[in-house]
């Protein structure tokens, strides 16, 4: 009677995973965070593959890890290798959901933009649905389970990129406090309200505008846009506005911009698309709903 004999076992795909986000990061804590999971476990997972493996795919210092020479040598192997497994778990999503839509995107922009364009997407096509997903960092689209990325960018666009709306800042307050605001030099006297994900807009829109004697530090700070902007509504002082951000506010008389001066930043807010769903009818109607041009 013949014997078979056991089959010999390869590594986790958990810990092949680790080592892979951990040598492309460079960090076992950044490889944590992007795979949910401790960083304790990142390195049970990499200890387990190096002893599968007999050999050594980093180097551990004080200050961080580095990777080996065949580390780095199979990097490129295994980051093509993971990113045509997240090519094919998101075609079957798509191809099994062909009218679902997932969008990542800052919470500012979920909250005070998106939910008026996805109205506009109901209108034209109502049997796509659409689940937001508010993220304060862009997604790996090539990995990660979204069809879509909606957030600010700076610099060139690549060919999957549009762009929505180039980002403009100006101070917005109640019609009340507008009416005691002769100059940008008023300001002075005044509570300016921030953003912490936007930190440094009221030193820049200062240092772009004349008259302005102040460094524009001073003054409350809020985690969200949002809760800044209502503290704006309530009268609690003048916040930094982000133009798309407080048209509706705007339009409806609830805030004023006291003064002229608009100051372009550097980045737009831009909408990236899955490579799987880039050809997709969703798609298509998705972009003829989210483009905008804002008035001069």
């Amino acid at each position: 009677m013949s014997v078979a004999p056991p089959r010999p076992k390869g590594p986790h795909l958990n810990a092949l995973r680790a080592f892979e986000s951990a040598a492309r990061l460079k960090s076992f804590a950044a490889a944590a965070n992007e795979l949910c999971v401790t960083p304790g476990a990142i390195t049970q997972h990499i200890k387990a593959l190096e002893a599968w493996a007999e050999n050594d795919l980093f180097v551990r210092r004080t200050r961080g890890v580095e990777l080996t020479p065949l580390g780095e040598e199979l990097l490129p192997e295994f980051t093509a290798a993971f990113d045509m497994l997240g090519s094919a778990v998101q075609s079957l999503r798509t191809k099994s959901t062909p009218n679902k839509i997932r969008i990542a995107t800052l919470p500012s922009i979920a909250q005070l933009w998106l939910s008026e364009k996805l109205g506009e997407l109901r209108r034209v096509a109502p049997d796509i649905s659409v689940s937001v997903v508010a993220v304060e960092t862009s997604p790996n689209l090539a990995r990660d389970p979204y069809d879509v990325s909606i957030f600010f960018k700076h610099g060139e666009l690549s060919s999957t990129e549009t762009d929505l709306f180039q980002d403009r800042i100006f101070p917005v307050c109640t019609p009340e406090i507008a009416a005691r605001l002769t100059s940008v030099s008023d300001l002075e006297g005044e509570t300016l309200i921030h953003d912490s994900t936007w930190a440094g807009d009221w030193g820049y829109w200062l240092e772009r505008v004349p008259d302005s004697a102040r460094d524009g530090k001073r003054g409350p700070t809020h985690s969200l846009f949002s809760v800044a902007l209502e503290e704006a509504c309530n009268g609690a002082g003048i916040l930094m506005a982000h133009e798309a951000l407080v048209l509706a506010k705007l339009q409806a008389g609830a805030l004023v911009a006291p003064f002229p001066h608009k100051v372009s930043l550097d980045r737009s807010l831009v909408m990236d698309v899955a490579p799987r769903f880039r050809n997709t009818v969703a798609c298509k109607m998705l972009k003829l709903a989210m483009i905008e041009k804002l008035s001069a």
